[in-house]
């Protein structure tokens, strides 16, 4: 019989103050000191004989494929393993340097800063991965109070935790990698401190274990309903409460796992690129935005900590990106990379885009394997995927998205089928 091995270590990976801040537009000032920890986070689960799957989390709005292809070469070398057998993932943290990925979309024009990427590949490369016995076990968690849908508080939002704990043989928690769809955007864009935003700090509640965390389906779910201000205090209030809940799933029993080494399975999926709207178009959609978020015909709106005012605003910079995606020179197709990881039950489908809720509800209950949990946000990054209702109504995501509804489904569709296999 195999015996399952884990190595796990959480690395401090926090850039130096002086430069600039990822995931709002509105920003303009680099950062200026920091709030609590960026981490990269590498779980390693295999076998004696199967290198299994090595998860690298990070604490960043995006994982580009160039800063994806050198993490997995990292972690790859600081475990003995194939790049192939890495698997990496970015938080979506609000609150991390552009420099590791440069430019994920033109709304926020960014460059690679090679001192702040090579600083990042360093610390993994010499990441010490040390492997011992684990029991492998699964759980999860009805988690109410940290996200809701930010369209309509009633919208569809997997409100749910997946938990994947490994025990030593003794029985004390070794690691834990759990996923959750909300974004982190506790702070707004007057924040220029580093922070992990809400993950970060249930990463620390949950220590001394290491925790890697997995952002869901998030593209259209945030903190935006439920968040009671935007500082640190929200910060850990938000975090603790999903890591007690974790914690109080840990504490019952979970679902054993076999004592073997996860699967990984890959492909890509080819789509074309949205037409964009003709400069008069957009321009017309941009006055129309800043004219609610002025208060004008449409009727006046709230300031930005109250939901309509942002829901007004992220509008109005959703007209200004897609102006922008329209004088850009965007290619006719992209290739997404997909990845399928099972252990036992368990199926994790990673995609490297801002799935929304619904989409991830569909691929769920598309799936053969009794537990599917949807990832977004890895091995890649390109935007939004969203649902009809979001295109119907010109939200900020539907305007930004590189694709419209036909490769939207040949997505879902090509995924489904693959996971199914």
């Amino acid at each position: 019989m195999s015996e399952l091995l884990l190595a796990a270590t959480s690395l401090d990976v926090t850039p130096p103050p002086g430069h600039r801040l990822d995931g709002y537009a509105a920003r303009t000032a680099p950062a200026t000191g920091t709030a609590d920890p960026l981490r990269a986070t590498l779980i390693w689960l295999g076998t004696a004989d199967d290198p299994g799957v090595l998860w690298l989390t990070l604490d960043a709005i995006a994982v580009g494929k160039d800063l994806v292809a050198d993490l997995a070469a990292a972690a790859g070398c600081a475990a003995g393993i194939p790049a192939s057998h890495v698997v990496v993932s970015a938080s979506h943290t609000h609150s991390g340097p552009s420099g590791w990925t440069g430019e994920i979309h033109p709304v926020i024009p960014a460059e690679r800063e090679p001192e702040l990427v090579r600083a990042l590949i360093a610390a993994v490369a010499n990441a010490s991965l040390p492997r011992r016995p684990v029991t492998a076990s699964w759980r999860s968690i009805e988690v109410i109070g940290v996200g809701a849908n930010r369209h309509r508080k009633n919208g569809p939002h997997d409100n749910t935790a997946g938990i994947l704990a490994l025990h030593s043989p003794a029985g004390s928690l070794a690691a834990v990698l759990f996923d959750f769809a909300c974004h982190p955007t506790t702070y707004g864009p007057e924040n220029l401190r580093w922070s992990a935003d809400w993950p970060g700090a249930a990463r620390a509640a949950l220590a001394p274990a290491v925790v890697g965390f997995l952002q869901g389906a998030a593209g259209d779910v945030s903190p935006r309903f439920t968040r009671q201000g935007r500082g640190a205090a929200e910060v850990a209030r938000l975090g603790g409460l999903l890591a007690s809940r974790v914690r109080e799933a840990l504490a019952g029993p979970g679902l054993e796992l076999p004592q073997s080494a996860p699967a990984i399975r890959r492909t890509t999926i080819d789509l074309p690129v949205r037409d964009m709207p003709p400069a008069e178009e957009a321009a017309s959609t941009v006055a129309a935005a800043a004219s609610v978020v002025r208060g004008g015909p449409c009727g006046a709106v709230r300031g930005l900590d109250d939901p309509s005012g942002r829901i007004a605003q992220t509008r109005l910079d959703g007209a200004r990106g897609q102006s922008l995606m329209a004088a850009a020179d965007l290619p006719e197709r992209l290739k997404l990379p997909i990845s399928v990881v099972t252990l036992g039950d368990v199926c994790w489908v990673n995609l490297p885009v801002e799935l929304f809720a619904l989409h991830g509800a569909c691929l769920q209950a598309d799936s053969t394997h009794p537990i599917t949990r949807v990832v977004g946000y890895t091995d890649g990054y390109y935007g939004y995927i969203v649902d009809p209702s979001a295109a119907e109504s010109g939200a900020y995501e539907a305007l930004i998205t590189f694709f419209d509804q036909p490769a939207t489904n040949q997505l879902l569709t090509k995924t489904a089928a693959f996971m199914n296999r």
